[in-house]
């Protein structure tokens, strides 16, 4: 199931949303080595501070398994503000219906025991409920900073992200920048590829007041 998580949310999802940069940390910190900020063995950063949503994908006993932080293009972005060298002189698209993922997660250990076509059901899972998401917010494209690696699993998993400029190694990873179609045609690619027969996104409602 994958949980969003909006600023309205966050008093009553604070204990999700701290387990959810523990796994951050032990996913960016300890088992890929990046550079990032840690306080309590959690991983937080600035972009945190901009009240982003997040999609939480949890296990079928409830526990955090994996996560995506979004933010609005028309805002400060990670890609245009923190890695605008991967754009190769190209500027990002600025609209409300182009929003930027960042902090794209997966504690593999957790989640590795079942795989279709190779990618867990948990990887298909964040793919669908950002499209999902992205659906009913009328997105046209998500923007990203990513991997060579988790490139090849988004176009294994039907949804190709299209690259601006050219990949670059920073630090260990070789880093790129690209763009993803939202789509009903998108979103019906993944789930069959998935095997997701139903929407996986669940979003609280807000109480009357």
């Amino acid at each position: 199931m994958m949980q969003l998580i909006t600023p309205d949310f966050y008093e009553a999802f604070a204990e999700e949303l701290a387990e959810m940069y523990r796994l951050r940390y032990r996913v960016f910190g300890q088992r890929l080595q990046w550079d990032v900020q840690v306080h309590d063995e959690k991983e937080i950063d600035q972009y945190d501070a901009l009240r982003p949503v997040y999609l939480i994908q949890r296990a079928n006993d409830h526990r955090i398994q994996g996560c995506v932080r979004l933010l609005p293009s028309t805002g400060p972005t990670m890609l245009r503000d923190t890695f605008s060298i991967l754009l190769d002189g190209h500027s990002v698209k600025t609209s409300s219906s182009v929003w930027e993922s960042s902090r794209f997660a997966l504690e593999l250990e957790a989640v590795a025991r079942s795989t279709v076509h190779g990618l867990t059901n948990a990887t298909y899972e964040l793919f669908a409920g950002m499209i999902e998401f992205g659906l009913s917010r009328q997105l046209t494209e998500i923007v990203t900073v990513t991997d060579t690696r988790v490139e090849r699993i988004l176009r294994r998993a039907g949804w190709a992200l299209r690259r601006v400029g050219h990949p670059r190694k920073l630090g260990s990873t070789e880093a790129l920048a690209g763009y993803l179609e939202v789509s009903t045609d998108c979103l019906k690619r993944v789930r069959d590829v998935g095997k997701i027969r139903s929407p996986v996104l669940w979003e609280p409602a807000l109480k009357a007041a």
